[in-house]
């Protein structure tokens, strides 16, 4: 019993943080699998925008002809290798009077904002989910916003509650460089895990084999 008990213990401990490691390996095919159906329809064809757009429609890809608003929302963002700048949010109406937000891209904090004007606009909707505990609030008196709050944005500028986020602007916008939607925000976080509990079971196997061999010592002593 003196070796039994410890060894089966070190297997159960094992065997428990394999099933965890496995599980993960799971949970990282199931997220890739839900990665690459996001991307696909990021990237589908476009459609006409819907009368009535819900989260269901989260990454639709829409095609737009319209006419951009003269004001501007900024949120302040930062870009790797470029650093800080702003995300513009505009009022977009189309031909039926229908009004929306648009995310035409970053600018530099620098750079002066283009006026609006008539356009075609390939992009997606979007239901940015960007407010945490940490997120300062927005300063609308000097128009920096911390976050795409879709419904203050729409109350501001007059729109419907619904974010279009450009990928391609016909003609191209001086000085705005689109930021299509993409999943590179969507948490991946499983192969992490799965290395972490493969090694706390080599570890627990380690530890389960130092004890026995110190006890068989012990007892040969």
């Amino acid at each position: 019993m003196r070796f039994v008990l410890p060894l089966l213990f070190g297997i159960f401990g094992c065997a428990v943080l394999v099933s965890l490691g496995l599980w993960q390996v799971q949970r990282l095919a199931w997220k890739e699998g839900i990665l690459a159906e996001i991307e696909a329809r990021i990237h589908s064809e476009p459609a006409a925008l819907p009368l009535a757009v819900t989260e269901a429609d989260r990454y639709l890809p829409v095609a737009l002809e319209g006419k951009i608003g003269a004001d501007a929302l900024r949120v302040l963002v930062s870009q790797k290798q470029v650093g800080a700048g702003y995300l513009v949010i505009s009022a977009f109406e189309m031909a039926d009077g229908r009004r929306v937000l648009l995310d035409r891209g970053f600018v530099r904090l620098e750079a002066a904002i283009p006026e609006g004007g008539a356009v075609a606009v390939k992009g997606n909707v979007h239901f940015p989910d960007e407010r945490v505990s940490a997120t300062p609030e927005n300063d609308e008196a000097k128009n920096i916003w911390f976050a795409r709050d879709v419904a203050r944005m729409a109350e501001v500028l007059g729109t419907e509650p619904v974010l279009v986020v450009a990928r391609e602007v016909s003609p191209p916008e001086a000085g705005i460089a689109p930021l299509p939607v993409d999943t590179a925000h969507i948490p991946n976080d499983h192969l992490g895990y799965a290395v972490q509990w493969f090694g706390l079971a080599v570890v627990w196997a380690a530890m389960t084999g130092y004890f026995l061999w110190r006890n068989r010592r012990t007892a040969k002593g």
